[in-house]
């Protein structure tokens, strides 16, 4: 018997039974439809957090804080044993090591603001140079409004997209000229105190979407000098130090000598080795994700083998009618395994499209849910657009999708099919 009969009797076949192989391909569509739509989820939230990441990062830039091993999400921890702390003036230190270009020490608290329409902001307060920061971050500390003072006098603050902006939708509650008194709680102290930072706005940022590091569109900027002076420290939380390039070796190199400078009392972080740590978080998730859905598949391919072997029961008396027209045990075997094919491919293209569909009505629903980048700083960002994900549907997920629909219900149904081709043709024409 020809492929092309075969499959055509196996298309009859399906269309003749189109309830139990709609209910049967529905099995496999949902299994399909759950892979896709959290692969294609996840996806898009790694490639949506990495752009993120490197909006904020400087691929050739090092971070270097206190504490052995710490990671720049918690600046400033140190070990148990240690009492070091890395003060603002360490740039010297640093800058004198072969192959760094600069480096600029970053003060950072949290702080609060109050608008003139009564409403009171949580942020964080940094205190840069402001020349050397617009350097090392040239690309992300842009004034989209007024202008970045290289030479500032201590009044001047420049201030994120959303801290003029919280809500996004272009009404400013703070603008370029404005006064403002910024509020500081000194906790180091009992009774805690509230301090007044105040200054005038020369620059707002222009929209950066960045979070956790580099320039923030959740924090204001003050002269480095002025906040050594107004926190009364000359500690820092990190220094971001600018290499000659972005060259694997030149980082390695500057990390070393960087940690053997301090006697192993700091942290260096590259920005590549983060975005590295990232993209292997991300493959774990990706594959646990895919494991869970895939339990749907399975499930589903048990009740194929079910419906494969209810339709056998039910199609004896025609096997047998076959068999004694002379058609072959290997052509029967073909025949079903052509059907199981044929639903599971119809399930797979199906669940691909309805995978895909879930996946953007998911991040539609939960769009605007916002990412907060934590502390105190969340308040701001509840209030504020989120971040945006897009699902990426990439072709490994397709072709995987297409294959494993495929190969799932061809497995499922080896032994209904098996066992039709065994059948004899009397005991099947005997069968009631």
């Amino acid at each position: 018997m020809k492929t092309s009969d075969i499959f055509s009797y196996a298309v009859s076949a399906i269309r003749l039974r189109k309830l139990r192989a709609g209910l049967t391909t529905l099995g496999v569509v949902i299994g399909i439809a759950a892979i896709v739509a959290l692969l294609s989820i996840t996806q898009g939230l790694q490639t949506s957090i990495s752009r993120q990441l490197q909006t904020g990062f400087a691929t050739n830039t090092l971070i270097v804080s206190t504490g052995r091993g710490s990671f720049i999400g918690s600046p400033g921890a140190v070990t148990a044993d240690s009492d070091f702390k890395l003060l603002a003036n360490y740039t010297q230190l640093i800058d004198g090591i072969p192959g760094v270009s600069m480096s600029a020490a970053v003060v950072q608290k949290q702080g609060r603001i109050n608008s003139s329409k009564g409403e009171e902001l949580m942020l964080t307060m940094v205190g840069v140079d402001f020349a050397k920061y617009t350097s090392i971050y040239g690309s992300t500390f842009l004034a989209d409004h007024g202008e970045i003072p290289l030479d500032p006098d201590n009044e001047a603050i420049v201030i994120g997209k959303l801290v003029a902006d919280p809500s996004d939708n272009r009404t400013s509650l703070f603008a370029v000229g404005d006064a403002v008194d910024v509020i500081w709680t000194n906790t180091s102290t009992l009774p805690f105190r509230d301090k007044n930072y105040a200054g005038h706005i020369t620059a707002v940022l222009k929209e950066i979407g960045g979070f956790g590091i580099g320039p923030s569109d959740f924090s204001i900027y003050i002269p480095i000098l002025r906040a050594q002076t107004f926190f009364g420290t000359d500690e820092c939380n990190t220094i971001i130090v600018q290499l000659d390039s972005d060259d694997g070796a030149l980082i390695d190199s500057v990390t070393d000598a960087i940690e053997e400078a301090f006697s192993g009392e700091v942290s260096v972080t590259s920005s590549t080795a983060i975005l590295s740590t990232i993209s292997s978080i991300f493959a774990t998730v990706e594959l646990f994700l895919a494991g869970i859905a895939a339990i749907s598949l399975l499930v589903a391919g048990i009740g194929i083998m079910n419906i494969m072997i209810v339709s056998l029961m039910e199609r004896t008396r025609e096997i047998g009618i076959l068999k004694a027209l002379g058609m072959k045990s290997r052509t029967v075997l073909l025949i079903f395994l052509s059907e199981a094919l044929i639903i599971g491919l119809m399930g797979a293209v199906i669940g691909l499209a309805s995978g895909w569909v879930l996946a953007n009505i998911v991040t539609i629903a939960f769009r605007g849910g916002g990412f907060s980048p934590g502390g105190q700083g969340s308040q701001v960002a509840t209030n504020v657009g989120g971040m945006s994900i897009t699902p990426v549907l990439t072709p490994m997920v397709i072709l995987g999708a297409l294959a494993f629909g495929v190969l799932v219900s061809t497995v499922f149904a080896l032994y209904p099919a098996w066992r039709a081709s065994k059948l004899k043709p009397v005991e099947a024409l005997r069968y009631e």
